[in-house]
């Protein structure tokens, strides 16, 4: 008889999320994971199969959990003309916070990204799949506030946004008053005037 599971999943999960965000999956050491989750290594390969497994089910919970309902006005039915201004003020005001883990670890896939395991075929393709959900949420957060533009134009903003978006958490831990400026710029490129 298998013995009964005595851990929330979802929390251990998030707690190894804190690891892999701030240490990258190759920084995070088992005993750390072990640490933050209550859970032997026996018990974390049972659950997840390996420390792959966790790193992709922390993956999974920072798309579902942090990524996916800062993009929810972006993706509604009906995009209000502020929501992308909202979006990235708010990214801004976190990159200005050091506390916040946006100044201090950037964002977890772009870290991945560039990190070793980002060569993964896997890994690569949510990575990629991230880029797009980014991109097409601020395509209709571009074209609700610029109704002015046509088709194209809205395209190259949306465009240049998620770039200087990516590029903000890549400087993040190195250089967060660059990364706010960064995404200032897309502000203005949104608004269409200067950076406030």
């Amino acid at each position: 008889m298998g013995r009964t599971q005595s851990y929330d999943r979802d929390d251990v999960v998030r707690a190894a999320r804190g690891v892999f965000w701030e240490q990258g999956y190759e920084g995070a050491p088992l005993p750390e994971l072990e640490r933050v989750t209550g859970l032997n290594r026996s018990s974390i390969y049972h659950a997840f199969g390996s420390k792959r497994g966790l790193f992709d089910a922390a993956v999974e919970s920072y798309l579902d959990e942090i990524i996916r309902p800062r993009l929810s006005p972006l993706v509604a039915d009906e995009v209000a003309p502020g929501a992308l201004e909202e979006y990235l003020h708010g990214l801004r005001a976190a990159l200005r916070q050091p506390s916040s883990l946006p100044a201090s670890s950037g964002c977890l896939l772009v870290n991945t990204a560039a990190a070793p395991i980002g060569r993964d075929e896997a890994v690569a393709h949510v990575v990629a799949g991230y880029r797009a959900e980014l991109r097409a949420a601020f395509g209709r957060g571009v074209a609700a506030r610029r109704p002015d533009l046509d088709v194209a134009q809205v395209a190259t903003i949306a465009d240049a946004c998620t770039g200087l978006v990516v590029s903000a958490f890549a400087l993040a831990r190195v250089d967060a008053a660059g990364a706010a400026d960064s995404v200032g710029t897309a502000i203005a490129l949104v608004t269409g005037s200067p950076q406030p």
